[in-house]
């Protein structure tokens, strides 16, 4: 059984020779990049992340974002040796194989699909009390929450005081064959909508992402001069109200702020010159995002003590608390609701190209890799996404799959910088955009034994490693045990091979956050990728066009 058989880079561009239509360029990508990355980060978890790590969350911003540059200098590279709609999947099986091909195209099911529930809810949260706020129009509970939500929130209500939503939902609700019907109408809605506009085709979805993007970039722009002149510098002291670990809480919420720039390689197939435009416009969009995140997050904990953010709607309160700005949260409802719509087209953009990619190997059927005859796009592909985002939004919360879709996404980052490593040291590699060289020889092996010293030598951080074997608190670390064995492990790889020290650094930052979300959020992804490949050996495995090819 050979579970490690590889594509070439030849074999891969020449199986994408499939009737898309090319009308991207480097502008559309860098816009796509903004519709993806601006949407809950600056609009919702920014008030969280604000309020657990302080005005300091600015140094979350950066290094996330530093690590997703590095990150993206690996997609990038990939990219321009490999334009093809695949991303990280097509990255995967050029470098590890079809196997590792097969878990990260699963994992990213996570980050498009899955996540776009996560966007789908955040974005009826908002147009629901635009509803209210703006038109004083009430949607009824039962059209406004998740089923499973409303059930726990009933529950409660037995033994607490007053009315909450979910008793509400399920004293009003129509009845369906006995039970209260109860599902989120907008969010339901909205997917519907972006399903039928990425299905129709990839020009459609270009101009009303550039139109989303124009109108949240000018709010956005809007919200910074205008509240620059309404900041209290005394509300930035402490800066660091809560050190590094109150920080690092809120290292989920702002990676999945960022999520997204990589959809953008999953357009390859549609670009004009994708040698030239997809690395300026993964780039491009990373850099604006994060300059954007950094005066925000500057902006607002300097409007209101950090400690009022810890709420979903933090743009809106802080300007709220002024009067003569009351009419700001308005506009920024409105900007809200276009950027979690801009978001969904981007995530609805990408899932289908990941299948279309899958299904040409074998690893799917092959109606994932149909296109539509009229509209250039993967119909079917589009379908049945938009049905994996629909069907969970009847009984997902939000806070459910935020955590698992960022372990999702931080895994394939990790893999794509690993790609590009493992094949710099194999002759004949020519990529067409090359990450600069640095060698990382020396510097990674350093950058371990400062870690492995600050460990040892502080007796805070000590105490965190060092406890006893098989206790709670040695389950909750074993995250971070694996990230420090991992590290070692690589500082002698880079010793030995001189690897670049960009993508390095990008396999380490994504790997360390990946410690930070928790062993319950390891377990639940390790479930998730444990079913995928179930699927892999009664299917995929079989069928593939490498197997295929094996036999005859």
């Amino acid at each position: 059984m050979n579970l490690f058989r590889k594509k070439s880079i030849e074999d891969v561009t020449a199986g994408s020779s499939h009737p898309l239509q090319k009308h991207l360029g480097v502008r559309d990508l860098t816009a796509f990049g903004i519709a993806a990355i601006i949407g809950a980060g600056i609009f919702s978890t920014i008030g969280k992340a604000s309020y657990d790590g302080g005005p300091g969350v600015i140094f979350l911003f950066i290094f996330t974002a530093l690590a997703c540059s590095c990150a993206a200098f690996a997609y990038a590279e990939f990219a321009s040796m490999m334009p093809v709609s695949g991303s990280a999947y097509t990255y995967s099986f050029v470098a590890f194989g079809e196997l590792f091909a097969w878990i990260i195209g699963w994992a990213l099911i996570m980050e498009y699909a899955i996540g776009n529930v996560t966007v789908a809810i955040s974005w009826s949260d908002y147009f629901t009390a635009l509803l209210e706020n703006a038109f004083h129009y009430h949607l009824p509970t039962w059209l406004s929450m998740d089923y499973f939500t409303a059930r726990t929130q009933y529950l409660a209500s037995f033994h607490t005081v007053g009315r909450n939503d979910g008793l509400e939902a399920f004293t009003t609700a129509p009845l369906l064959g006995g039970y209260p019907l109860i599902f989120d109408a907008p969010a339901l809605l909205i997917n519907i909508l972006i399903t039928i506009l990425v299905y129709r085709g990839i020009r459609e979805s270009r101009n009303a992402s550039n139109i989303m993007v124009a109108v949240k970039l000018l709010i956005v722009i809007l919200v910074i001069v205008v509240g620059a002149f309404y900041v209290d510098t005394t509300n930035w002291h402490p800066f660091l109200p809560n050190g590094i670990p109150g920080l690092l809480k809120g290292i989920s919420a702002v990676f999945f702020a960022y999520i997204g720039f990589d959809a953008i390689s999953t357009t390859a197939e549609e670009c004009r010159d994708p040698q030239r435009d997809l690395p300026r416009g993964i780039l491009y969009s990373i850099i604006i995002c994060t300059v954007l995140y950094v005066v925000i997050a500057l902006v607002i904990t300097g409007m209101v003590h950090y400690s009022e953010l810890n709420l979903g709607d933090p743009l809106a309160y802080v300007f709220e608390k002024i009067k003569s700005l009351q009419w700001l949260s308005g506009v920024i409802a409105i900007s809200a609701v276009v950027a979690m719509a801009s978001v969904m087209l981007v995530f609805q953009l990408g899932q289908p190209r990941i299948w279309m990619s899958m299904s040409r190997d074998g690893l799917l059927p092959a109606a994932f890799a149909k296109i539509h005859p009229k509209y250039h796009t993967p119909g079917f592909s589009t379908i049945i996404t938009g049905l994996m985002v629909g069907i969970p939004i009847f009984f997902i919360d939000a806070t459910t799959v935020t955590d698992i879709c960022s372990a999702g996404t931080l895994f394939a980052f990790c893999l794509v910088c690993g790609g590009v490593l493992r094949l710099s040291v194999q002759p004949g590699y020519t990529p067409k955009f090359k990450t600069p060289y640095v060698n990382s020889q020396f510097i990674v092996p350093i950058l371990f034994l400062a870690a492995v010293t600050w460990i040892l030598s502080s007796d805070a951080v000590r105490a965190n490693w060092l406890v006893p074997m098989g206790s709670a608190a040695f389950w909750a670390m074993v995250p971070q045990y694996l990230f420090l064995i991992g590290f070692l492990w690589f500082s002698v790889l880079c010793f030995k091979h001189k690897f670049s020290l960009i993508p390095a650094l990008g396999l380490l930052s994504c790997f360390y956050m990946l410690s930070q979300l928790g062993l319950r959020n390891w377990l639940y992804f390790s479930g998730w990728l444990v079913a995928g490949l179930v699927i892999y050996f009664a299917y995929g495995y079989r069928h593939s066009k490498l197997a295929q090819k094996s036999t005859t």
